[in-house]
């Protein structure tokens, strides 16, 4: 069994300089719900952080997984939908797209040419742990080198957006042996 994944990089939305207030930049393509903007705003942190930009991280992305947990998922987004049936009205079509969670891990996956493999789940205990061993499951099986892990829920107070965390993590017996791409 290999050693408990270690983490390179963690980001958190809200950050220390109080962006809570103003809530995650506008993603295009995304709308009514911040849970798309906050995956994606943690996302680009963490791998700013330590690639610096894009264009840095395309030579060892081929084999970054990337995951994303979420215990409640976009609730906003399906509340939306449901408001909209329930009145006898159309549906906007964005909602369609966005309402499967892995939607904005494309948008990730294409903006930092990640190619690993991409999974979305719910997790019945702590999202880290569950997040982190599941990591550890994709690189005992040699699915990847490496593994973004998103954690996000969205706030149920109107006007509230949520929390969010990424962590880029690898295997943990190649940190032990120093090795730290």
């Amino acid at each position: 069994m290999t050693a408990r994944a270690q983490v390179w990089e963690r980001a958190s939305w809200p950050g220390p300089d109080g962006d809570a207030a103003a809530g995650p930049r506008k993603l295009p393509g995304f709308v009514v719900s911040s849970f798309s903007p906050l995956v994606a705003e943690v996302a680009d942190r963490v791998l700013r952080g330590h690639y610096g930009d894009p264009s840095a991280a395309a030579g060892q992305g081929a084999r970054t997984a990337v995951v994303l947990v979420s215990r409640l998922g976009d609730v906003a987004t399906d509340r939306a939908v449901a408001a909209a049936v329930d009145a006898g009205r159309p549906v906007q079509p964005l909602l369609f797209f966005q309402s499967v969670p892995n939607s904005v891990l494309g948008h990730v996956t294409t903006q930092w040419q990640l190619h690993g493999p991409v999974v979305c789940f719910s997790p019945a205990g702590d999202p880290e742990e569950a997040a982190l061993d599941y990591a550890d499951l994709l690189f005992a099986d040699d699915e990847a080198d490496r593994a973004l892990l998103v954690l996000v829920e969205l706030a149920s107070g109107q006007g509230a957006h949520g929390t969010a965390t990424a962590l880029l993590v690898g295997p943990g017996d190649r940190a032990a042996e120093g090795v730290h791409p």
